[in-house]
């Protein structure tokens, strides 16, 4: 074997690893312990790895062969070549997973997501097979208004449960950490019980939950003619009582033509963070107007949609520590143009990809299907796609200090595949369910 293990006491009298270079990773825990053996591949692991991948370094993709990984009470404390394994002491009691033939990955993270609603939309489905834009559905009474006034009829606790079915599935796909928002409320009432909906998911499942508040999705009815009035509504009402509830770690605005502007945008996100809410912005999904480099001004972390983009927007972004945050599913079931992952990535930024789970534009959570749909139509490569649905999207998520990577001290929350013959071939064949199990 060749271990170098030295460890320290800490101040709360723990052992900590000092991080020595070694090439069998080791931290000591003694509470639960998973070991998964035999592992084919184990992907995205390291120790100095970095906070997210950009431009060509998107293509690479750590895989240690003939692996295992042990974790303790859902932490990562041990990995390395299955012939390095040989000498670790006191697994009593301990699970073990046989997975040869097998990838272990860190569990996907889904940086943008909606799954709090009350009713599917597959009549406006319907609309756009006849030929209406999402615009022109929008504008006769349908989209984020229809949902809004489905939601106002439903109790917390049928949002809740519905919501929690939801995000199981999503699980049983590879999801480790999901972001939801807000913003199918529309009134304080409403928006308060999305947002307690969302507390609860946090407090019940057993992944990260982040809760982004996004009453600025769209103007009510009522408000149509009346923006000021709305705006105030957010500003005097909404975010003092999410504040005094904690109910919000992010607030989202969707800047677009037809709903908000850049002007209001930026009204409504500086009043966010002067509650603690860091910017997190729909932007460019139909037109540029200017968006991103105001949402990167006011320290968004993610700027997600990008279907269309300038040079402009390109330069902004590279002069930020803003994560852009592609949707190819949304772009898939509305038949609207898909973000330009290569531009981007030849630019030397980074791409990170999310589901947009939705009731009217992308009804699935599955990020093998987002994860094929960029190899397909954005010309992303596997590993691409791959750093972009764990280490960037953990960074959309302002979690990559325990997500998004096979690394010692993060959260042992990750993907065991089924037997398949390489990574590739996860996106190539689209429409199966490629995991196995999910620890979380």
């Amino acid at each position: 074997m060749n271990i170098i293990i030295d460890f320290s006491i800490n101040n709360s009298g723990h052992i900590k690893n000092k991080k020595k270079p070694f090439s069998l990773y080791y931290k000591l825990f003694s509470m639960s312990k998973i070991l998964i053996k035999n592992i084919k591949g184990l992907v995205q692991y390291g120790e100095e790895m970095p906070i997210a991948r950009i431009g060509t370094e998107m293509q690479q993709l750590p895989i240690l062969e003939n692996a295992f990984l042990a974790i303790e009470d859902g932490i990562i404390v041990a990995y390395g070549a299955m012939d390095e394994w040989e000498g670790i002491t006191d697994w009593r009691g301990v699970e073990v997973i046989d997975a040869e033939g097998k990838y272990v990955l860190p569990a996907f993270c889904d940086s943008h997501t909606h799954i709090v609603f009350a009713k599917s939309r597959e009549e406006e489905f319907v609309d756009r097979i006849k030929g209406l834009s999402y615009e022109e559905i929008a504008l006769k009474g349908g989209g984020i208004l229809n949902s809004a006034r489905r939601l106002a009829e439903k109790s917390e606790d049928e949002l809740y449960e519905e919501a929690l079915q939801r995000v199981q599935k999503m699980m049983a796909t590879g999801t480790g950490a999901i972001e939801i928002k807000s913003g199918y409320g529309l009134t304080v009432e409403a928006e308060i019980k999305m947002l307690r909906v969302i507390k609860r998911l946090k407090e019940t499942l057993p992944i990260t939950v982040k809760a982004t508040f996004l009453g600025a999705h769209a103007f009510p009815k009522e408000y149509k003619e009346n923006h000021r009035g709305y705006i105030d509504l957010i500003i005097n009402e909404m975010l003092p009582k999410i504040a005094e509830e904690q109910l919000a770690d992010y607030i989202d605005i969707f800047c677009e033509r037809n709903y908000f502007s850049v002007e209001e945008m930026e009204e409504i996100l500086t009043a966010g963070k002067r509650y603690g809410l860091t910017p997190k912005v729909h932007v460019n999904q139909f037109s540029i107007m200017g968006g991103i480099a105001k949402a990167i001004e006011l320290g968004a972390l993610s700027v997600d949609h990008l279907e269309e983009i300038s040079d402009e927007d390109i330069d902004a972004i590279k002069h930020s520590e803003c994560m852009p945050t592609l949707l190819p599913s949304c772009s898939h079931f509305i038949s609207i143009p898909f973000g330009n992952a290569r531009k981007l990535m030849e630019a030397g930024l980074p791409v990170a990809l999310a589901s947009d789970y939705n009731p009217g534009t992308t009804p699935t959570g599955n990020l093998q299907v987002v994860m094929s749909l960029a190899c397909i139509k954005m010309k992303m490569t596997p590993e691409e796609a791959i750093n972009a649905l764990t280490l960037n999207a953990a960074y959309a998520m302002g979690i990559q200090d325990t997500h998004g990577s096979i690394t010692l001290g993060k959260r042992g929350t990750v993907i065991i595949t089924n037997e398949i013959p390489s990574l590739a071939y996860i996106p190539y064949a689209f429409g199966e369910n490629h995991v196995e199990r999910v620890i979380a």
